[in-house]
């Protein structure tokens, strides 16, 4: 059968009508960082801390697969979510993330051109950073922090990393998944 000029049954036929929601592409990163500051409360029984920080991986993942999808000053909030739930000191999280999204930004206009290999090495110092001065907070008054103590957290963080940066890829394409439009 005929048909006439511009007729497709293929996906751009499919398309039609069809838009990514403004209020889920803004709300996915807050609340997949959000979920994994709540990961952080699971029931680990360990003599030490073994439970890499889920919301923190998750942040710089958001921060390196789009660098200006989420405000420089997001870490602040973000930062308190995480200080909610984690029980660390009320204001560590929110330093640290500030900072961490603040030297990111630096490190982005530094080398806007990056491999992949960067990246994990970027990571991996801003996560060995982070658990440093996260464990110097939260022990203030003893003799500051154990690095062999912290050596299975930080090991196992940044192992995770990529594993944490492709679930945020997964959900990136989640976010932005095109919905019906009524006009």
């Amino acid at each position: 059968m005929p048909r006439g000029p511009g007729w497709s049954t293929g996906a751009s036929a499919r398309a039609i009508n069809r838009a990514p929601s403004p209020v889920v592409a803004r709300a996915t990163p807050w609340l997949v960082i959000a979920f994994g500051s709540l990961l952080q409360t699971l029931p680990v029984i360990a003599s030490a801390p073994v439970m890499p920080p889920v919301g923190f991986l998750f942040l710089l993942a958001w921060r390196q697969l789009h660098p200006g999808l989420l405000p420089v000053w997001a870490g602040l909030p973000l930062g308190m979510v995480d200080d909610l739930w984690s029980g660390q000191p009320l204001g560590s999280a929110m330093l640290l993330w500030s900072v961490a999204m603040i030297g990111l930004d630096v490190i982005e206009n530094r080398f806007p051109w990056r491999s992949y290999a960067l990246d994990w090495l970027v990571a991996a110092g801003v996560i060995t950073a982070y658990l440093l001065l996260s464990s110097t907070l939260a022990h203030v008054g003893d003799s500051g922090p154990l690095v062999i103590v912290l050596t299975p957290q930080l090991v196992f963080s940044v192992l995770l990393f990529p594993l944490a940066e492709r679930f945020v890829a997964l959900c990136d394409r989640l976010r932005l998944a095109r919905f019906r439009v009524l006009a």
